[in-house]
């Protein structure tokens, strides 16, 4: 199985300009809005937004593509002429468009920026197998071209967990919490101390951050080691009451137990919300009902919140240092 699925490298250079097409379901909106916001610092008005800040697109659930820009003009031609006039070369390369939803380039305008590009480009092309894919696309009334990369998605293999149960956050939740927790820091400790059967956890490993997780009903920890095990990840999960978890963590994700499996009452949850706060200096977690008096009284302050559904559930993420 694969253990790996992404390799992160943060390249964050003011000197070099990013442009990402980004997409989402209507009731993830904003909670992609907080992983965009978390990622590059910006909340996008539009299904794209620029940075100069690196993040590999196969990091988000949200993110399409990517555009390193080498070039960025008021028109097609002036590219054209940047690209000849700077011999831009590439051996095994392709060009591809990259179609925005409110873009206003017809197909024929498309068909033409391949082809005018693919000819002044030296160097050999390659349309079956790129060693190099070169990106253009009309933003604003502007064009742009660059190096490309598209989220290989990869990470969907997750869904073929072997344990699961059907109230667990989804797969894309648990990625873009991961996210939300670390920001650009991946050298970062995270935590998962009521883990279920490992989503947050799995997505966490297949990003290479230092993750454990905490599992009190020893049924579900079983299942949650079991699924890491079937995609080859070492076992980093715990059987255990998160209350006697030793050690400080830079942040915890808590999808807090509402007595689905293990019978929990308002004190147990208040008491996950405390000890969250004695092992970790910022904490992720998802409610199903406004608990904003709890992690108060726990010593978090909120700093930012949203939420998202799933069927009848509404799930509330808070952000809490």
């Amino acid at each position: 199985m694969i253990k790996k699925l992404l390799n992160i490298k943060n390249k964050n250079d003011s000197s070099k300009k990013y442009f990402y097409s980004i997409n989402y379901p209507v009731f993830e909106e904003n909670l992609c809005k907080m992983e965009m916001k978390c990622l590059f610092n910006k909340i996008p008005n539009e299904k794209y937004l620029f940075s100069n800040c690196y993040v590999n697109p196969s990091r988000s659930p949200f993110i399409k593509d990517m555009i390193s820009i080498i070039y960025e003009e008021d028109s097609l031609d002036k590219i054209v002429n940047k690209v000849i006039e700077d011999k831009l070369s590439y051996d095994d390369f392709k060009v591809c468009y990259i179609k925005l939803e409110n873009g206003d380039v017809d197909y024929k305008e498309r068909l033409r920026s391949i082809r005018e590009i693919g000819l002044v480009v030296t160097g050999e092309s390659e349309m079956h197998n790129p060693k190099v894919i070169i990106g253009v696309t009309k933003v604003d009334g502007r064009w742009i071209l660059g190096k490309y990369e598209r989220n290989n998605y990869q990470w969907h293999i997750h869904d073929k967990k072997p344990y699961s149960y059907s109230n667990s956050i989804s797969l894309r939740v648990a990625r873009a919490l991961v996210n939300i927790a670390v920001k650009n820091n991946l050298d970062y400790k995270l935590i998962d101390p009521c883990c279920g059967v490992g989503t947050v956890v799995i997505e966490a490993l297949s990003m290479n951050i230092n993750v454990q997780g905490c599992e009190i009903n020893n049924n579900i920890a079983e299942n949650a080691k079991r699924n890491l095990e079937f995609f080859g990840y070492e076992n980093v999960i715990t059987n255990g009451d998160m209350n006697n978890i030793e050690g400080k963590y830079d942040v915890a994700i808590i999808d807090l137990p509402y007595g689905l499996f293990t019978p929990t009452t308002i004190k147990k949850q208040t008491d996950i919300i405390k000890t969250a706060r004695k092992i970790a200096n910022k904490l992720i977690i998802v409610t199903f009902e406004n608990m904003d008096e709890h992690i108060i009284d726990a010593g978090f302050k909120i700093i930012d919140r949203c939420y998202v559904c799933k069927g009848k559930f509404k799930r509330y993420i808070n952000i809490c240092k």
